[in-house]
């Protein structure tokens, strides 16, 4: 009898399926392997490009915020107004030999600015660790110098701004041609479509696919969400630097690691926001405890009291998305590979 065409196409789907795994495995055992196979001086000289990196990173992190250019005029000190020289604006360096002082008004420099240099070579070094020397890792230093950027101006501006957002949606759309995106449609949607094209083509072109359903499911999710609270409350729970800053996240993650950021920034946001409270209560309720001799008392109007702060506490979510999706991007896979182990 001869195979009828639902047959066929079942046969080329699961072999499909079994070429995607494939590469999937192959990738982890690479990923496992980089390690072993990081060159020192390669490892040195991307670590310090991370500096340099961080450095820059801390003027966007002050400038963007401002509406200023990151470019003109030179970086100056907040304080004096005077100009920093070449040599004070070295990372790390600079700082702990001024030991956190301006040179000339002697003003105090933010450890933040040493953190956020240091950590973005650490974060260069990890890519580079996890990717080898492949395009992979040029993708994830930019997707990692955009999250910490994004991350640090939300903490302390609660703004996300479009200069880092907007570039960020296309950088994750340009680099899904040419560092593959594995994740959900790579595997089901290869079976679905019947592509006329080669592998060669169809596989950057499915990736493309992959990297604009994240985009538009990370971005959708979070403006429903902001949507269903703003009808809910009456107040702004998100604004749409949040969505946009998911659409970058699903355009570098795809699909599968999207959800996987959305759901783990919601328990690690809706934690700190319970121990918030929590800690807000326990500080009011020995405040009170001052002024009533009843105990009971005390915790009601603590509590009263920390939800009305809580209330109208904005919390920086961006910082969570950020957050998870690096954590995503180094740990997501093999996490969801465990859970679905579990079941």
């Amino acid at each position: 009898m001869l195979p009828t065409r639902r047959t066929y196409n079942l046969h080329k789907y699961q072999k499909q399926l079994r070429s995607s795994e494939a590469g999937a495995a192959r990738a982890f055992a690479f990923r496992e392997n980089a390690l072993k196979l990081v060159d020192p001086f390669y490892a040195s000289a991307i670590f310090f490009l991370g500096l340099a990196f961080g450095s820059f990173l801390n003027v966007c992190i002050y400038r963007l915020p401002l509406g200023l250019s990151v470019v003109t005029p030179r970086s100056a000190c907040p304080h004096c107004k005077r100009l920093i020289a070449f040599y004070d604006n070295l990372p790390v360096l600079s700082w702990l030999i001024l030991r956190g002082r301006c040179r000339h008004c002697k003003a105090k420099i933010s450890a933040r600015y040493l953190f956020i240099e240091v950590l973005t070579g650490v974060l260069f070094l990890g890519c580079y660790a996890y990717a080898g020397l492949t395009l992979a890792t040029l993708k994830y230093c930019a997707f990692g110098f955009l999250l910490l950027g994004l991350i640090f101006t939300d903490a302390e501006t609660k703004l996300l701004p479009d200069k880092l957002t907007l570039p960020g949606i296309v950088l994750g759309l340009v680099f899904s041609l040419v560092v593959p995106v594995h994740d959900l449609a790579s595997q089901f949607v290869p079976g679905m479509l019947n592509l006329p094209f080669s592998a060669d083509i169809s596989a950057p072109l499915l990736s493309l696919l992959d990297s604009l359903l994240g985009a538009a499911l990370g971005a959708s999710f979070i403006y429903g969400a902001g949507a269903v609270y703003l009808r809910w409350r009456g107040v702004e729970g998100m604004g749409f630097g949040d969505v946009k800053l998911m659409a970058m996240v699903g355009a570098f993650l795809g699909m599968k690691l999207t959800i996987f950021t959305i759901f783990a920034a919601s328990l690690a946001g809706s934690l700190f926001g319970l121990s918030t409270v929590l800690m807000v209560w326990i500080k009011r309720t020995r405040r009170f405890m001052r002024r009533f001799a009843d105990l009971r008392s005390a915790r009601q109007r603590g509590w009263q009291s920390a939800q009305m702060v809580y209330r109208h506490y904005q919390m920086p979510f961006g910082v969570f998305l950020g957050s998870m999706a690096l954590l995503a991007l180094f740990v997501g896979n093999r996490f969801l590979g465990w859970y679905g182990r579990l079941w």
